[in-house]
């Protein structure tokens, strides 16, 4: 593409290649195996997401893979006097993320650790956005995973949505109506994004 620069790429042990890539449409985003995972195309997905969703009093967020931070970027505009908890596997990501998308600055309290070892409790907003690559770890497609989110008053999980990822992102989706009281299916871009209440 015309105006492409490869502005960093390094290796990571949880989201294989990363490239940070800057064009001039998109600007700067980060791709992991090829795949954007933060800024570029991510950000307009997540902000069509985010307009979805009518609550006013949500004070407290968990963003369950937060990558580089565009998330973080967006419900902190949306939100600017929640308390907003990121949580990332990956410290080379959350590195590229203050170095080229602001993540430092979106006053996140930001936790390096696996979602697998973090202590649930109730926020008013969760969002799972989880992936290695364009894989969707199976650990959190588990009942005992869901009900600990289920806890929480609003939850937002993006699946992709193309080629062979259709039918397992709709038999979760069917699965996920069996343990909210309400789920409702956004479709932007590739992807399917989950939004299930209490």
């Amino acid at each position: 593409m015309i105006g492409t620069k490869v502005l960093e790429e390094r290796e990571s042990k949880y989201n294989g290649h990363l490239r940070v890539v800057k064009t001039f449409g998109m600007g700067i985003y980060i791709q992991a195996n090829g795949l954007t995972q933060s800024g570029g195309i991510v950000e307009s997905i997540w902000k069509s997401t985010l307009r979805q969703i009518k609550a006013k009093d949500i004070n407290s967020i968990l963003i369950l893979g937060l990558g580089g931070g565009t998330l973080a970027k967006l419900l902190r505009k949306k939100y600017p006097d929640a308390k907003i908890v990121g949580i990332e596997i990956d410290p080379i990501m959350i590195e590229l993320g203050k170095k080229y998308l602001d993540l430092d600055k979106y006053n996140i309290d930001i936790k390096t650790q696996d979602t697998n070892k973090f202590k649930f409790k109730k926020y008013d907003l969760v969002i799972v956005d989880m992936y290695s690559g364009d894989n969707f770890p199976k650990e959190f497609e588990s009942d005992d995973f869901l009900n600990k989110l289920n806890k929480s008053k609003l939850v937002i999980i993006n699946r992709l949505y193309f080629g062979d990822k259709r039918p397992d992102t709709v038999r979760f989706g069917n699965r996920l109506e069996k343990i909210f009281k309400k789920v409702a299916w956004f479709y932007p871009e590739a992807n399917l994004m989950f939004i299930c209440s209490r």
